[in-house]
């Protein structure tokens, strides 16, 4: 190859060079997507020595943890992919690096995954969204102070006596004829829509000792928006026992709005006091120590936009400064709330968290885990096109992102030069800020389905034990011609 007449611009390219073969020079020539996902969304995870870059003249064990890491947020970026399509996709990547392939069984990968240390991925997820806060210009609403909202999902996993041990399903429903059920309680981020933090529980855990289990890792004057399930004393005298604050709806308790202090339009300081009953989820010493009495501001404002089922909203916090905290302020910020919930479904319905695979529960947190870090990833992206091109970052399609991130990362795998890939990058960026979402302020999306489902009979018995009743058409006698 050094002396070839029909390719003399290339002679420099494929000379051998000491140090440097044949498998050096075409690695650098073609990289597949597997590398380059690792070479764009690498910068985000600063911090992470063990996803450092190995030198390409030290050898590396195939499913090493860097490896193996990468290789589960591709499988989780791909849509919840396979594993059988991580390892051929981990195969086309050594080949093209003239590395002894690896078996074609999942078996070994399945291994690697289970034992990526969990603690690693928390602190990717706390870095993922520290990366995609940081692309997001800050806001002067609410003082500046971080804004964090919260909201409950319930996920159901796969029917596996591990799973159904630690996470049961639903009592109204006949053993072997449910899925494991397991509630989530997700954190995001009031500036970029990341996942900050999550607590999980069984299906007899509830919103509010989930809640009470993330109170301890709240940051003073952070501010909680939550739904009318927190909008009670007890919710409201954690959060300040943490220097924390709340805005949220009130729940049951009836406003006099004769009674408190008069603030504004609207606008009060009334007095909660404590309670007799005391909740399951709080023991008697953290119990005793809630103050007897705690101030509250109720705000009401009222909703006229069309497709808002609430008309009228009474909301109530703990800021309790009319002058720092506007009411109109604080309502925005919940009606931001309400966005932030449309989160959930690029979660479950996009990226699969709804659908989870794993068949024990430690690998069901580590995909939750993966799936979570991927959501953060693809946030960092779009709040970085948000911010070079002047678009807003709610009409940013997370949908159409992710098709573009891995379209892009195709094409860039074919680039040749570091200029080639920087360029096809910012068009990439330049793509995303482009294709923004209409802006509907009043559309209505009734929650019913169109589409009709399948008329099969339901599962009323475990499934080695049900027997399928013939359908009808088997009885029909033929009709004569």
């Amino acid at each position: 190859m050094p002396d070839t007449p029909f390719f003399p611009a290339w002679r420099s390219r494929f000379h051998r060079r000491p140090g440097r073969d044949l498998r050096t020079t075409f690695a650098h020539l073609r990289r597949c997507t597997l590398d380059q996902l690792e070479e764009r969304l690498g910068p985000l995870l600063v911090g992470l020595d063990v996803l450092a870059s190995v030198n390409a003249s030290l050898r590396e064990r195939p499913y090493s943890v860097r490896r193996t890491w990468w290789c589960f947020l591709w499988q989780m970026l791909q849509l919840n992919a396979s594993c059988r399509q991580v390892v051929r996709q981990l195969q086309a990547m050594l080949v093209l690096e003239g590395r002894p392939a690896v078996d074609e069984g999942t078996s070994a990968y399945c291994q690697a995954r289970a034992r990526l240390p969990e603690p690693l991925l928390a602190r990717a997820l706390h870095l993922s969204a520290q990366a995609a806060d940081q692309r997001v210009a800050p806001t002067h609403a609410l003082q500046g102070r971080v804004v964090k909202a919260m909201d409950l999902t319930t996920l159901a996993l796969p029917d596996t006596p591990e799973n159904q041990a630690k996470y049961p399903q639903s009592s109204s429903q006949k053993p072997g004829c449910g899925f494991p059920r397991l509630h989530l309680l997700v954190v995001w981020s009031g500036r970029s829509g990341a996942v900050l933090d999550h607590a999980k529980g069984d299906y007899h855990h509830g919103e509010m000792r989930l809640l009470h289990q993330l109170t301890p890792t709240l940051v003073a004057k952070d501010i909680v928006i939550y739904d009318r399930a927190a909008g009670h004393y007890v919710a409201c005298a954690r959060l300040q026992a943490h220097h924390a604050d709340l805005i949220s709806r009130v729940t049951k308790r009836k406003i006099d709005w004769r009674r408190g202090q008069r603030i504004g339009p609207d606008e009060r300081l009334v007095v909660w006091t404590k309670t007799w009953k005391k909740p399951p989820y709080l023991t008697a010493e953290e119990w005793a120590a809630l103050p007897e009495e705690i101030t509250v501001r109720v705000i009401r404002r009222r909703v006229k936009q069309k497709g808002f089922r609430t008309q009228e909203l009474v909301l109530v916090t703990t800021l309790l400064d009319p002058t720092a905290y506007p009411a109109e302020e604080i309502a925005a910020a919940y009606l931001r709330r309400w966005r932030l919930e449309m989160c959930l479904d690029d979660l479950k319905t996009t990226l699969g968290l709804d659908a989870l695979r794993c068949q024990s529960p430690d690998m069901i947190h580590r995909e939750l885990l993966a799936l979570l870090i991927a959501h953060n990833l693809v946030r960092a992206v779009m709040a970085e096109a948000a911010r070079k091109h002047a678009v807003p970052l709610e009409r940013i399609s997370f949908t159409g992102t992710l098709d573009t991130l891995r379209s892009f990362c195709a094409a860039i795998a074919q680039a040749t030069r570091p200029k080639q890939r920087r360029l096809i990058w910012a068009q990439m960026l330049r793509t995303i800020a482009a294709d923004l979402v209409p802006l509907r302020p009043d559309r209505w999306e009734p929650r019913a389905v169109k589409r009709r489902p399948k008329s099969y009979a339901l599962l009323t018995r475990p499934r080695h034990d049900y027997r399928e009743i013939r359908h009808k058409n088997h009885y029909r006698r033929p009709t004569k011609t």
